[in-house]
């Protein structure tokens, strides 16, 4: 019998929600989960060293959060708007016209004026679809990015407290400190928790550090809304692999060395990377490929889009452990850590993080997969 998506559910008490990120970023805690005999351990994200050592390639997301969130209101009323512009996923529309997600979106028709950045633009409704996208045509006589340079703000999650206004801090914290390729419109929040000082110990220990780039979309934290867990799709995502980075990775497969992804936005763009060159499995989506390798255990380095969606069943190809933080009950996050470590004890871990303290979502604690 196929899996149903209330088999993934649990309780999570809204105190155990994290409005703050930790500080410094690596005193987060970090609960380490044994996947193959269920052992766990209670520490922090400054014990890394302890656990990884030489050989370990860990992998980080260096995509960088867009300051694409612009807070207005709509013409001719005083209800409040805003809008998330998103990175063109396809052919370019008109002149001057972006696709968004809106809220409130019901509020929002085609033809509706909207003022933005605090009445420093102006933008029109043009086409509206599913789930509060929309396409909107901005007045706006220079670059997107200036507009956003000087008004954005960062794309906070709406379960944090000052999500309508972000303090100073969060323009920092809502981005890795290795962040160098804009183009997400959310963060690959595992990677919070690394600070330079971290990394250069982990490097010290012999931990190669290597960098694939996957461009965050809305997608990655819409509630799945399906009843069977199959049935469930994963928006399409931009990603790559650099060459150096697929050699390497390759390599260490090859010599039985692990593979540490940070965060599942790194698993999606190492799995799509290793089907891409597995004879054993479907080719995905089209790929840019600047080498291919057809044995099983290659990463080819590659970019394009990927909407591989990863739940219970799935045959990890590129992956030996997984730092991540502690998801929401029902989500795609969560199927694809089933999917990694087993339901049940992914279940149980969650529910000892949450007798225990740990500290949930974005700004949350962590768990390490071995």
């Amino acid at each position: 019998m196929a899996d149903t998506l209330d088999l993934f559910e649990f309780v999570l008490p809204p105190e155990r929600i994290a409005q703050e990120p930790a500080e410094p970023r690596d005193a987060a805690r970090l609960l380490v989960l044994d996947r193959a005999s269920g052992a766990r351990h209670d520490g922090h994200v400054r014990d890394l060293p302890a656990w990884l050592g030489p050989g370990d390639c860990l992998v980080v997301n260096d995509t960088r959060v867009l300051l694409a969130r612009l807070l207005g209101w709509i013409a001719g009323s005083e209800r409040p708007v805003e809008a998330l512009l998103l990175p063109p996923s396809g052919a370019p529309g008109p002149e001057g016209e972006w696709e968004a997600l809106l809220r409130p979106a019901r509020h929002c028709p085609p033809g509706t004026a909207l003022v933005l950045a605090d009445g420093a633009t102006r933008a029109t409704v043009t086409a509206v679809g599913a789930a509060g996208r929309a396409r909107i045509r901005l007045d706006w006589p220079g670059q997107v990015e200036d507009l956003l340079a000087a008004h954005g703000l960062p794309p906070l999650p709406p379960y944090v407290r000052h999500y309508r206004k972000p303090g100073g801090e969060d323009w920092a914290r809502y981005q890795t400190v290795y962040a160098e390729k804009p183009g997400a419109v959310a963060a690959p929040t595992a990677g919070f928790h690394f600070t330079p000082e971290l990394l250069g110990r982990l490097a010290a220990a012999g931990v190669e550090i290597h960098r694939i780039t996957l461009h965050v979309g809305p997608g990655t934290f819409r509630p799945v809304r399906v009843t069977r867990v199959a049935d469930h799709r994963m928006e399409a995502e931009r990603y790559e692999v650099p060459t150096v980075t697929a050699r390497a990775l390759t390599r260490a497969r090859r010599e039985g060395r692990r593979v540490v992804a940070v965060g599942t936005t790194t698993v999606r763009a190492l799995e799509t990377a290793a089907r891409s060159g597995s004879p054993a499995s479907p080719s995905g989506p089209a790929l840019d490929r600047a080498e291919r390798d057809v044995t099983e255990d290659a990463v080819v380095a590659g970019q394009g889009w990927t909407d591989l969606t990863i739940l219970p069943g799935h045959r990890f190809l590129a992956v030996d452990a997984l730092l991540t933080n502690f998801h929401l009950p029902r989500s795609s996050l969560l199927l694809l850590v089933a999917a990694f470590a087993g339901r049940a004890r992914v279940l149980d871990a969650y529910r000892h993080a949450v007798a225990a303290g740990y500290r949930f979502y974005s700004y949350g604690d962590a768990m390490l997969i071995l």
